[in-house]
């Protein structure tokens, strides 16, 4: 009971130590918050605290500097030779600096480091200052950033390069706060990561990965979505983040997340912090639990379920999960389904491959502003044209009104809320048909192009169905084989809908082909 409450004493003079300093570093945020909001949020606060129990903090400074000191010696010996810590390693210049990591920081969100690393040395050689950024076309950025995923990305980094040219003088803003303030797309985290690595901002920062570190090693097993979790988060993560190297200390959280407490299957035995870590420590309690004499699991103090910060009762600890019981995963929404027809329109040429027609996407929304071929949705609820590709076509190229395009397969991608299946089609045009210029929005392109070309992953799909199939290697190919009522045992649910959709237009002798 000593242990206890001096233990309480301690935290509650680290935790006025710690609202003095985030006082501080928050104000700038807080400055165009409205009084009625800001008292709302600073009762939340209390009402959080006030359910805490000291089992899921960090209970006195030794415990903190062992974990900064643990962290950071196995950090100097097993970090990774990544291309953008050679950048901030190497650059003396902080604006350049700042750009290496927020170039990093962004390609990084939702995306594994190994296909990062291509594209970010594509990138800084390309564009290796803001100005070089601030200068490039959309086009490009979207050119290099295709098969990346999440666009919107390469589209918001270019447009806070232009505002830091064009507005701040070619400075990128030094803090955390003015850093999220005046960049679009620079949200928290990211803002963190920028003013620790780049300016030694001494700021904690949770990603996915900290994230991961901070539940188990406190034991916190609530929804980290909810604001008063995420909230405890970086709260922890200020506390912990070493004033002397803040840069590497936020790295070392991460790479420790990424490559040792990894979601599953973690490497306990390879963790610099498990003596501190509370999910480690009950697992081996657990574990040893059976055995005469075995120690008390130490618990948090609070009842069940008055903790908001515990596992919840409707999810107690799993033994066969271990330290990976936490963070729980919050219930996901399945992607909501689409259909989308699409068609590769081609023109023979006398020597080479084919030219293609390509059509912009609009400036917002889903893939904005990329390119992709032909293409109409159909959905299960919706009464579609009979003919409504074959005009997507004809708005595009006037093709001819004989021409018949040829069922190819379907191809499904999934994007983070949505999932798409495409029913891929193809349409050459006759060889005496000349090529007409292109109208805005569209172009023909050869094969060769079409590979440098701004398009997505899915589109990219749809290509290599089309190129297998012209090359006669789709044959007996799940992927790219021509669908066929005899050849299918149970059509899938978008081919059903197509098959209704251009009923009208299959000929009896062709089950394959559309007609006009």
């Amino acid at each position: 009971m000593k242990r206890l409450r001096a233990s309480m004493r301690s935290h509650r003079k680290q935790s006025a130590n710690h609202e003095k300093r985030e006082k501080c570093t928050c104000s700038s945020s807080q400055a165009g918050t409205s009084a009625p909001a800001g008292r709302a949020k600073q009762k939340g606060e209390e009402l959080l605290k006030a359910s805490v129990s000291p089992y899921h903090l960090f209970r006195d400074m030794a415990d903190v500097e062992t974990f900064r000191r643990n962290l950071l010696s196995w950090y100097d010996q097993e970090k990774r030779d990544l291309p953008w810590r050679r950048w901030v390693k190497e650059e003396a210049d902080l604006d350049r600096r700042a750009y290496a990591v927020w170039v990093s920081e962004v390609m990084l969100q939702q995306t594994q480091v190994a296909t990062v690393i291509d594209y970010y040395n594509r990138w800084m050689q390309k564009w290796p200052t803001l100005q070089d950024l601030a200068s490039a076309s959309l086009e490009e950025v979207n050119q290099l950033w295709s098969g990346l995923g999440y666009y919107s990305r390469g589209r918001r980094l270019q447009e806070g390069a232009r505002k830091v040219v064009e507005e701040l003088g070619g400075r990128m803003p030094r803090t955390a706060e003015t850093l999220q303030q005046l960049l679009p797309g620079v949200g928290q985290y990211t803002a963190a990561a920028i003013a620790s690595i780049a300016f030694d901002q001494v700021t904690g920062v949770v990603d996915g990965n900290v994230l991961r570190v901070l539940c188990r090693v406190r034991a916190i097993g609530a929804d980290p979505s909810s604001s008063s979790v995420s909230h405890h988060l970086w709260s922890l993560a200020h506390q912990l983040v070493d004033p002397a190297r803040p840069g590497d200390f936020n790295q070392a959280a991460m790479e420790l997340g990424a490559t040792v407490c990894a979601p599953q299957h973690p490497l306990c035995g390879q963790c610099p912090v498990q003596s501190l870590c509370q999910a480690y420590q009950r697992m081996e309690c657990e574990q040893l639990s059976a055995l005469p004499g075995s120690p008390d699991i130490e618990e948090c103090a609070l009842k069940a379920g008055q903790c908001q910060l515990c596992l919840p009762p409707t999810k107690p600890w799993d033994p066969t999960l271990g330290v990976a019981n936490f963070p729980r995963k919050a219930s996901r929404k399945p992607p909501r389904e689409e259909y989308s027809a699409t068609c590769i329109l081609e023109q023979p040429r006398a020597t080479g491959s084919p030219l293609i027609l390509l059509v912009q996407r609009p400036k917002s929304g889903l893939l904005a502003g990329l390119w992709e071929f032909p293409s109409v949705a159909v959905g299960p609820s919706e009464q579609q044209q009979h003919k409504a590709l074959l005009q997507e076509l004809q708005s595009w190229s006037g093709l001819h009104p004989a021409t018949r395009p040829q069922h190819l397969g379907e191809v499904t991608h999934v994007f983070s809320h949505i999932k798409l299946t495409y029913q891929v089609y193809s349409l050459v045009l006759e060889e005496q048909t000349p090529v007409t210029p292109a109208p805005p929005g569209a172009r023909w392109l050869t094969w060769e192009e079409f590979h440098t070309a701004a398009v997505s992953t899915a589109v990219k799909k749809v290509f290599r169905m089309y190129e297998d199939h012209r090359r006669g290697t789709g044959k007996g190919s799940k992927r790219s084989r021509v669908s066929t009522p005899s050849s299918r045992k149970k059509p899938s649910r978008g081919q059903q809908i197509l098959d209704s959709f251009f009923k009208p237009l299959i000929s009896t002798d062709t089950p394959n082909s559309m007609t006009q």
